[in-house]
């Protein structure tokens, strides 16, 4: 099993763009670079979401091959997670493709999105073929009712196996809502009333992912930074740019350390 790694950046995501940030890679050259940068500047991790041409969010297995590839050569020694990202254009059964067929070793999947459109059995089915075929997935969970729905499809084993990688989300862009540290407590107490020690992670919408990062770091956790979730700094700023989210998600891990 590939562990998460402690710091892993999501520099664009699948639905802003250039309006919403000039620095915001949309292209693979920019994805490149601003991996380069963000590697240097901390991260361990790339969370990767790639656009069409026309800069539109695209599942593609082949062209994930490609942009693995030129990472590989750009940022030998950073691992890159592919996205299945739905946004209402893919169906699960082309999820599980993409995740099966791109090479990625890491893949980020939403239980509630291959469950949308398909059921437990098929779901359960596809964990156990990534499973085979070396692919790490790292299951989104938005709230507890999605826990409900991992429940649904995976052995009680593998649910409490600290090989299961989690990552909870904080806010939500969709309900223009900022992430605060307390939206973390349901997902809290639910590890520890079940005993349940999976490898987990956050991200975290808005201006409060700063302290939501600082939480989980302080209970353990692992983190996600960058601009497919925030575009604040620290001190309450626009950020420049994804590097510069690494470097203060940094320091904070820093501190955290020698207190």
């Amino acid at each position: 099993m590939t562990s998460l790694p402690r710091l892993m950046v999501a520099p664009n995501g699948a639905r802003l763009g250039k309006a919403d940030h000039p620095a915001i890679p949309i292209t693979l050259d920019e994805v490149l670079a601003t991996a380069s940068e963000c590697h240097a500047a901390g991260a361990d991790g790339l969370h990767l979401h790639l656009r069409d041409k026309h800069g539109r969010h695209i599942l593609d297995a082949g062209l994930y091959r490609e942009a693995l590839a030129e990472l590989s050569s750009v940022v030998p020694n950073m691992d890159v997670q592919i996205t299945t990202e739905a946004v209402g254009l893919y169906s699960s059964e082309h999820q599980r493709k993409v995740a099966l067929n791109s090479g990625a070793r890491l893949v980020s999947t939403s239980i509630r999105e291959l469950m949308a459109d398909s059921d437990a059995q098929t779901t359960s089915c596809f964990f156990n073929d990534c499973k085979e075929a070396g692919r790490q997935l790292q299951v989104i969970l938005y709230d507890v009712a999605d826990l409900m729905l991992l429940k649904k499809t995976i052995p009680e084993a593998s649910f409490n196996s600290t090989c299961l990688q989690i990552l909870f989300v904080l806010g939500r862009y969709s309900a223009n809502r900022d992430s605060h540290p307390d939206d973390m407590q349901p997902f809290l107490d639910w590890m520890k009333q079940a005993d349940w020690r999976p490898d987990w992670a956050i991200c975290a919408f808005g201006r409060g992912e700063t302290a939501c990062l600082e939480k989980a770091h302080s209970e353990g956790g692992k983190l996600r930074v960058g601009f497919e979730n925030s575009l604040w700094a620290s001190d309450g700023t626009q950020a420049r740019d994804n590097a510069q989210r690494v470097s203060e998600i940094v320091k904070v891990m820093q501190e955290a350390a020698i207190n």
